[in-house]
């Protein structure tokens, strides 16, 4: 049976333990819980200071470790299940034709969510991390006993001193995690931007750096990016508009045009990036110069160029040997051109 805090008083006065503090009026606190386990009277009277405030530090990174973690388990379960998700539909008729000689189109989206989900994934974390951590400090601080009116209001200040000086700052990180998040463009994407096009060479939270086909350099704020034109995603349409002359027979120039198209992809060297049969429309547009006849196919994104290349040398040759004849320069149209160029 434990003795009476008087008893313990007369005990520690007759020199049976050190001086004992004053706190054993009450049972309950944690200093005469310590006394009593310990007997050590310098031990309770700072039983707060060295027990119960690393105590609750403790207690506080210890929590915060643990919802860093759970957080950032629950990020890469969402990333993961955003990663392997289903496939677009409009995509699987066209893997079998790729497959045999080119990149699966499916693989490349898949590959293109997994970079995405990562890129998410991180931003994420750095911001769950930041988050948790910067509670745990304050806590911590409190628990230290710092005042923490000055820092609180210090941050307040801060937070609208940047609020209104890092507007653009804050708005190209916002447009850069949702082109991101949206995959409305890659590392390797041909994109129109409106003021600058080219080949997408880096993709940040707050810069677009691309290449045009000059070899210039341009960078791109997010924030100010309304409008994107991706070449470069899933598929591409390669469009032909051939100009005959108005005299011509349009629906024999038109089957000469398929004929064209039709070699082409059941050549082997093609096959593998025509991803479906060529379509030859027939007349397109008629003007004052001639009338235009459409042919396109679509073709994986990396080809486009070159297949809508070798499709117009073949259609000029076969034009010129059929005796297909494209119209003659408008007097006008020449002169102008010849005057812009003396420019």
């Amino acid at each position: 049976m434990t003795a009476p805090p008087s008893v313990m008083i007369a005990a520690a006065d007759s020199g049976l333990g050190d001086a004992a503090p004053a706190c054993l009026t009450d049972p309950t606190t944690l200093c005469a819980k310590v006394y009593e386990l310990s007997g050590l009277g310098w031990l309770a009277t700072n039983a707060e200071a060295l027990i119960e405030k690393p105590a609750k530090i403790l207690l506080v990174v210890v929590v915060a470790a643990v919802v860093r973690m759970l957080l950032h388990r629950a990020i890469r379960r969402l990333t993961d299940r955003t990663a392997t998700g289903a496939m677009p539909t409009i995509l699987r008729p066209l893997r079998n034709r790729a497959a045999a000689g080119g990149t699966d189109p499916l693989e490349q989206v898949a590959a293109r969510r997994t970079q995405r989900a990562e890129a998410i994934g991180s931003v994420l974390r750095s911001v769950a991390s930041f988050v948790v951590m910067g509670i745990a400090v304050v806590l911590v601080l409190g628990e230290l006993g710092l005042n923490l009116a000055p820092i609180v209001a210090s941050a307040g200040v801060v937070g609208v001193a940047l609020g209104f000086g890092a507007q653009n700052l804050i708005k190209d990180f916002i447009a850069g995690i949702g082109i991101i998040l949206e995959d409305q463009y890659g590392v390797g994407d041909v994109v129109d931007l409106g003021e600058a096009s080219g080949t997408v060479e880096a993709v940040g939270l707050r810069i677009t750096r691309l290449r045009d086909v000059n070899g210039v350099v341009w960078y791109a704020r997010n924030g100010e990016i309304l409008r994107v034109g991706n070449k470069s995603q899933g598929y591409a349409q390669v469009v032909i508009d051939m100009p005959v002359a108005h005299d011509t027979d349009l629906e024999r120039c038109r089957r000469v045009m398929q004929e064209v198209a039709d070699r082409v992809y059941a050549e082997e060297d093609w096959s593998a990036v025509l991803l479906a049969e060529p379509e030859s429309l027939g007349v397109e547009q008629i003007t004052a110069e001639g009338v235009f006849m459409r042919v396109q196919v679509r073709t994986t994104n990396a080809d486009q160029w070159r297949v809508g290349r070798e499709l117009r040398m073949r259609l000029k040759e076969r034009f010129v040997a059929e005796g297909i004849r494209t119209p003659p320069p408008l007097i006008g149209a020449s002169s102008g051109a010849a005057g812009n160029g003396a420019r």
